[in-house]
Parts: C-alpha cells; structure tokens; sequence
C-alpha cells in the first residue's frame, strides 16, 4: 500500500501563492503516476496537474495551467504544488492522488491512493 499526506494549505488573498506537498510512505512509487485533484464547495472533483515520476512529465488541468506548477523530490518521495496568481475559484479541498502505473490520468477515478486532503481558501 501506499500512504499519502498532504500538506500547506491555508487561507490566502486573491493573487498570493501557496505551496501544497504530497508526502508518500510505504511501496516505492517511483513507477507511480500520481496527481493533485481538488473538490470546491458543492462541486465535482476536478483534475488539477499530474506528473510521471519516472520522467517528470507533466499534464495541467486547463484552468490552472500558466499558474500552478507540479514538481517531484525523488530524493524526499514528496510532491509539490506551487499556486500563483490565486483566485477564489481555487478555493477547494485538494487532494494528492497516485495510480500503480507510470502514466498519468486527468480522471480523477482512474487514482486509486488518496490523502486525507488539505483545504485552500482564496478570499478577494
């Protein structure tokens, strides 16, 4: 099994930066995929970015790209998500999700480890 833990969420202004981590524990994922989704309030969830840990592809979501940015520690086996340019319609629960293959999904069902979420809210 594979554990995640989030971490780095809190309350911020429209337009700040937050980093988010994703800690994972357990089986080696280096040939994991794994990826943030987020769920706002009274929505679905929603894929955010995702990047091959065996080769640091990256995929972005269309309302994030030009303003988030995944990157991977292999050293820490922890990843990141660096938000710019906040909005509140960033405002969400944000999970880090990994799948046992090497390449990555933007179905949030396609995930099969979850953390237990970290909250972001973007006041204006």
């Amino acid at each position: 099994q594979v554990q995640l833990a989030e971490s780095g969420g809190g309350l911020v202004q429209a337009g700040g930066s937050l980093r988010l981590s994703c800690a994972a524990s357990g089986r080696p994922v280096s040939r994991y995929a794994r990826a943030w989704i987020r769920q706002g309030p009274g929505k679905a969830r929603e894929f955010v970015a995702a990047i091959q840990w065996s080769d640091g592809n990256t995929l972005y979501g269309d309302s994030v790209k030009g303003r988030f940015t995944i990157s991977r520690d292999n050293a820490k086996n922890t990843m990141y998500l660096q938000m710019d340019s906040l909005k509140p319609e960033d405002t969400a629960v944000y999970y880090c999700a990994g799948r046992p293959l090497m390449v990555v999904s933007t179905s949030p069902t396609n995930y099969d480890y979850w953390g237990q979420g970290t909250q972001v809210i973007v006041f204006s």
